[in-house]
C-alpha cells in the first residue's frame, strides 16, 4: 500500500510520518507539501500515485481539492488533526501519528 503525508511545508509533520511509517512492512511512503515554500511540494503524480492520503489539517484538504480535484476523485483522504505544533522526530508527534493512523 502507497501512503502519501501532506502538511504545509513538508519539514516537520509529513516528514516524521514518512520516517516512521517507511520501516513498516507492506508500505511504501512517500510526503509532501502545500506551499510553494515546501521542501517538497504535491505535484499530480504524488496524487496519482498514492493509494491513501493523509493530511495534517483540513486546510491542506482544502488546499488538494482546490489544486487536485480530478486527480483526487477516487482516492481516501484522511484528515489527521495534527496542529503545526511539533518539530521534526517530535516524540509526541510520533506517538499522535501512530494512534491516528491506525
Amino acid at each position: 500500500m502507497k501512503l502519501l503525508f501532506i502538511c504545509s511545508r513538508n519539514k516537520w509533520r509529513s516528514l516524521t510520518a514518512e520516517k516512521i511509517f517507511n520501516s513498516f512492512n507492506g508500505y511504501e511512503v512517500k510526503s509532501a507539501g502545500t506551499e510553494n515554500s515546501a521542501r517538497i511540494k504535491v505535484t499530480e503524480g504524488h496524487i496519482g500515485w498514492a493509494d491513501l492520503i493523509f493530511v495534517m489539517e483540513k486546510k491542506h484538504t482544502r488546499r488538494l481539492k482546490e489544486k487536485f480535484s480530478i486527480n483526487l476523485l477516487n482516492k481516501q483522504l484522511i484528515c489527521l488533526d495534527i496542529p503545526d505544533d511539533y518539530k521534526f522526530m517530535d516524540e509526541e508527534l510520533i506517538e499522535i501519528l501512530k494512534s491516528r493512523v491506525s
